[in-house]
């Protein structure tokens, strides 16, 4: 972090932005001051004419509406048509850039893959899809079509089933709206990169649609920083160190992925989830407990008065709204793995361990289905959804603090 900026005062301004990773970002790059204000869009030019901070960038939808209140804009950003980055002069003059398209850049570059002669498909009409078609048209992109929202029709989309590159540029899928997507990857058998500029969550449903089909993906984190990283320069006149812009996306990465915890019945997921939760000072979040807390009855209650079935169906509403948080340790029920669809919820934002106990170490209170069957037939049929479901493998020992140890050294490697 550069020090000696302290006295700045540098934000963000869009419409949502409970969801934003920009302060941490930006608390890393220097020590200005760095708050977050979500405005209306009646609020827009009120905000801009008070001067309050001395820089911020413009994240949605304003990245197109700011620019008739700016006194300069730079030519890039002209040329462009959308600004994200505006900086405040001694005589309170507002100039305007775009730090997105070195953004974006730098995510194409990520990727390793050469885009040039091939033909990509940007969802969006807004400030960032602009950005992304200059980007394309600078790198030596064949053709790119813009899908707009009333344009993306089955029927549309088919005409542009040869696309190579598919890039979201809209909303579509952030949270807390998690779970969207614009469009499905099926009516593109020729794409080869996926590129989606959200970032929370970690896997959109664009993305999460990318892997299941083995086509290269990447996240907007990496573009989000770099643009970060360039905002920075203007901000301060300086220049971003060396490798600030690897080390922050690692950082923010790993600080904000979830740790799932699955496993048998009784094999200590939530006194392991706890522990890890005190040592890493993140929240804990144990599923049926906030299954009780969501719809008022406990899982056991639920199964013997409605079914496990019915309770499932339930229990993957209570899986969808923990997978929608960041930072946080999650411990789920022994059975969550045995119906497919809480998969995705789970890996959107979370690096999954499956914690192995000896199954005649498990304890069994109180686990209506867990005392119906033997453990070992409960193991037998659900082994393979627990190793399916896993990115990492622990076996726990009676030592609680080194299944923790485990877990930890193992997310952090």
């Amino acid at each position: 972090m550069r020090s000696g900026y302290g006295n700045m005062k540098c934000g963000l301004i869009g419409e949502h932005l409970g969801h934003s990773f920009s302060p941490l970002i930006h608390n890393e790059l220097a020590d200005y001051s760095y708050e977050l204000c979500e405005l209306d869009p009646s609020e827009l030019e009120g905000f801009l004419k008070s001067g309050m901070l001395d820089a911020f960038n413009v994240t949605i939808p304003y990245k197109k509406q700011v620019m008739p209140y700016l006194d300069e804009i730079s030519p890039e950003a002209l040329s462009i048509g959308s600004v994200n980055t505006v900086v405040k002069d001694k005589e309170g003059k507002l100039h305007g850039y775009n730090t997105d398209y070195f953004g974006f850049s730098h995510m194409v570059e990520l990727s390793g893959i050469d885009i040039s002669g091939k033909k990509a498909i940007v969802f969006g009409r807004g400030g960032a899809a602009l950005t992304v078609c200059a980007v394309l048209r600078d790198r030596g992109v064949r053709e790119w079509v813009v899908i707009g929202s009333k344009d993306n029709t089955p029927e549309n989309l088919a005409k542009h089933a040869d696309a190579d590159i598919v890039i979201n540029a809209t909303p579509a899928g952030m949270y807390p709206n998690n779970g969207a997507s614009p469009a499905d990857l099926s009516l593109f058998p020729k794409c080869r990169l996926v590129l989606d500029l959200i970032f929370n969550p970690a896997r959109t449903a664009l993305i999460l649609d990318a892997e299941r089909r083995g086509i290269p993906y990447m996240n907007g984190l990496p573009m989000l920083v770099a643009q970060a990283a360039k905002a920075f320069e203007y901000f301060t006149g300086g220049e971003f160190e060396e490798g600030a812009i690897e080390r922050i996306t690692s950082l923010i990465s790993e600080k904000t992925v979830n740790i799932v915890l699955v496993g048998m019945p009784g094999c200590g997921k939530s006194t392991v989830g706890k522990l890890i939760a005190d040592i890493l000072g993140r929240s804990f979040f144990d599923a049926d407990d906030e299954f009780t807390k969501m719809h008022g009855i406990s899982p056991a209650e639920c199964i013997k008065a409605f079914g496990e079935d019915s309770f499932r169906e339930l229990e993957h509403k209570t899986l969808c709204e923990l997978g929608k948080l960041s930072s946080a340790v999650i411990a789920t029920g022994g059975g969550a793995v045995t119906r497919e669809f809480n998969y995705d919820p789970l890996h959107q934002n979370g690096c999954i361990f499956f914690i192995e106990r000896e199954l005649s170490r498990l304890a069994r209170g109180g686990r209506p289905l867990s005392l119906s069957t033997t453990p070992e037939e409960m193991y037998r049929t659900r082994i393979d959804s627990y190793r399916r479901f896993a990115d990492v493998t622990v076996v726990s020992n009676e030592i609680i603090q080194d299944t923790a140890n485990k877990i930890i050294s193992e997310f952090k490697r």
